[in-house]
């Protein structure tokens, strides 16, 4: 949000468990600097804890690494991180990362003229440690309703990765095969080596998403996100 703070000093403050429009919840979020992540789910805030290292920065940061090399070698697939994304009335979350086939090659998204994220990413992911009960909740309906069609959620007190496709009109559980990799219905070549990025061995994760940029289903995705 744009921190417009010395106008709207008089509001409210954004507190977890308020029932806000959306409109309301973007003014008192723009009046809260100290706030670093809000969200509105199902018309109720939900402000952050302080992110933990261990729980929730290296996780992420990993997801990013992984992310960001198939996002880089794929023309009109975009990556953002921790976006601000207006998904309908009583929703703004402000998930983790986002990818998403941009606007020009036919995504499901739009950029607001004020540089936010409407519509629903193709894929989402959160790093749920404090958030747990949110993300695989409500939050996963929100998406779920919304036609996020893949949504990635890594347990990080448990360890364990849970990625779901929606599949008429309810989300899959998406399993590793026999090589113990998972394969994006959404992103042909997006390749994830599961216990490999549960175990911090990001040479081999990079090495499986490699190879899937380099896989046949990859090129022909570029070239019809290039029509």
């Amino acid at each position: 949000m744009v921190r417009e703070y010395s106008a709207q000093r008089h509001l409210p403050p954004l507190e977890s468990g308020d029932r806000l429009t959306r409109p309301e919840f973007e003014r008192r979020y723009a009046a809260a600097p100290q706030i670093k992540k809000a969200e509105l789910i199902e018309g109720i805030v939900y402000v952050a804890s302080p992110f933990r290292h261990e729980q929730h920065g290296k996780p992420h940061s990993r997801v990013i690494t992984w992310l960001g090399v198939y996002q880089s070698l794929t023309p009109g697939v975009d990556l953002s991180v921790e976006p601000t994304v207006r998904l309908d009335l009583d929703n703004e979350p402000q998930p983790d990362v986002v990818l998403f086939i941009e606007p020009d090659s036919g995504g499901q998204t739009r950029l607001s003229r004020d540089g936010y994220i409407e519509g629903s990413p193709e894929l989402i992911v959160e790093i749920a440690a404090s958030s747990v009960a949110i993300d695989t909740g409500s939050k996963k309906q929100v998406y779920r309703r919304n036609g996020v069609l893949e949504y990635v959620i890594w347990q990080s007190y448990e360890n364990k990765i849970e990625w779901f496709c929606l599949i008429d009109g309810d989300y899959q559980l998406l399993s590793p095969g026999a090589d113990g990799i998972i394969r994006s219905q959404v992103f042909p070549g997006l390749w994830l080596a599961v216990e490999a990025l549960l175990n911090n061995q990001m040479v081999r994760v990079l090495e499986v998403v490699q190879a899937g940029l380099k896989s046949p289903e990859h090129n022909a995705f570029v070239q019809q996100l290039k029509k």
